[in-house]
């Protein structure tokens, strides 16, 4: 098995992912956009405000990063998340995984998702269009909690 390469990046600045590095054991490279929808809870936005606490942000990706490693075959994982004003339409995520077969290419993009939601402390803040408030939600969608110390946390 190759040794996966990880690289994570929490910034203001608009993602410019690498371009992306093909090998003959890497039969499969998955790139995934989380792109800032134009809606939420049906009401039209301008964009979102995410907030982070980036030191436990950063902290939180490593501790995913090295889980994706030991629970996938993965041949190279990268991760960068924005952090303050997204407009609508623009790239908030990027998230490109590597691995010899695309079923755990896309297990792990998946799972890494649905993991970045539940514990990284960054919290999106949607504004409406029209009043430039926050637009509150009651959907499952809804960001996270802010996650509890654990023994993984930075203080």
């Amino acid at each position: 098995m190759i040794a996966p390469a990880c690289e994570i990046l929490v910034t203001t600045a608009p993602l410019e992912p690498p371009a992306p590095h093909f090998s003959s054991a890497s039969g499969a490279v998955l790139d995934f956009y989380g792109v800032v929808r134009g809606t939420e809870a049906s009401e039209p936005i301008s964009g979102i405000d995410y907030e982070a606490h980036e030191k436990m942000a950063r902290h939180q990706l490593e501790v995913l990063c090295r889980e994706a490693c030991d629970r996938f075959p993965l041949h190279g994982l990268i991760l960068h998340h924005r952090i303050g004003y997204i407009p609508a339409a623009i790239p908030s995520l990027f998230l490109r995984v590597s691995t010899g077969h695309r079923g755990p290419a896309f297990e792990a993009a998946q799972w890494l998702i649905e993991q970045l939601k539940q514990r990284v402390p960054i919290w999106k803040h949607p504004l409406s269009q029209s009043s430039g408030e926050e637009v509150r939600r009651a959907d499952a969608d809804a960001p996270a909690a802010q996650p509890e110390a654990s023994p993984d946390a930075v203080a």
